[in-house]
């Protein structure tokens, strides 16, 4: 966790990694108290399709946005908040029985994609696709990681490019009555080939 002293800061620090016009995707180095509640907003349109713990607290900000080790984006338009997409560690979540069955689970070599969301007035406009693209070039350009892995609706890994496998399904995710996939992509196909 980054902390300055004995207490948060108020302000977010990010390196801006793709723009274009009134949108941009920052990589968050430090998210401040000062963007806690546009996030928070944010995550309730998670809560339907993924359930109550999918929206975002104080805590849950803290502990994914300023970790060291994961991979926080942000999307901004007209310098607002309107997404964002976490990746973390497949062994962070070493409490999941899930995650310690996956094969990759202690190699150090896989990402999960913890959480990825965009306002629902900008989605279908290329926003999510600019967020979730950058967000896999930079995970690509990690040394030593070659997968990225997450849980989506069943048929949304269908969508997706690149080499994808479906490892599970899971009838009741999060006992939302949903049927999700928990999906593995191989980051790059032509430099380790994923037998399992």
């Amino acid at each position: 966790m980054k902390k300055v002293g004995n207490f948060q800061n108020k302000n977010s620090k990010t390196k801006v990694i793709a723009t274009g016009g009134q949108f941009q995707v920052e990589l968050i180095k430090f998210i401040g108290e000062n963007d806690y509640d546009s996030l928070i907003e944010i995550s309730e349109s998670l809560v339907e399709d993924y359930g109550q713990s999918s929206r975002l607290t104080a805590a849950t900000i803290n502990t994914y946005f300023n970790k060291i080790g994961s991979f926080p984006f942000i999307a901004r338009h007209h310098n607002q908040i309107i997404g964002y997409i976490i990746g973390v560690p497949l062994e962070e979540l070493k409490m999941e029985p899930w995650a310690r069955l996956d094969i990759n689970f202690g190699l150090k070599n896989t990402i999960y994609t913890y959480a990825f969301v965009i306002e629902k007035k900008y989605k279908r406009n290329g926003y999510a696709k600019m967020l979730k693209k950058v967000f896999l070039n930079y995970i690509k350009k990690q040394e030593n990681i070659f997968f990225v892995t997450g849980h989506v609706r069943e048929g949304i890994s269908n969508n997706f490019k690149g080499k994808i496998k479906v490892l599970d399904r899971i009838n009741n995710w999060n006992k939302t009555g949903i049927i999700f996939e928990y999906y593995r992509r191989n980051l790059d196909p032509d430099k380790i080939y994923d037998r399992r």
